[in-house]
């Protein structure tokens, strides 16, 4: 499972509008990894968490499964959708 889809799997089992749930994997010039995810302003709230502690374990597995597939630099956002 690569990043994208682990993010994919992983935010879809939190949110309720699952049809406006949009992840964007980049990759820069720098070794650096940008995963976005965009989801509706009502489900912002939800996927943060209190205190930011679901955006906090979210990046934590991701961060994680970046190690295990040699990408060291992963910067994860998490923003509503326009």
């Amino acid at each position: 499972m690569n990043i994208k889809e682990l993010t994919e799997y992983i935010v879809l089992s939190i949110v309720r509008d699952k049809d406006n749930v949009t992840v964007n994997v980049e990759q820069m010039a720098d070794k650096l990894t940008t995963v976005n995810i965009f989801v509706t302003d009502s489900d912002l709230g939800m996927l943060i968490g209190k205190s930011g502690k679901v955006a906090n374990a979210i990046r934590t597995v991701i961060q994680a499964a970046g190690y295990a597939n040699n990408k060291k630099n992963i910067k994860i956002n998490i923003d509503k959708n326009n």
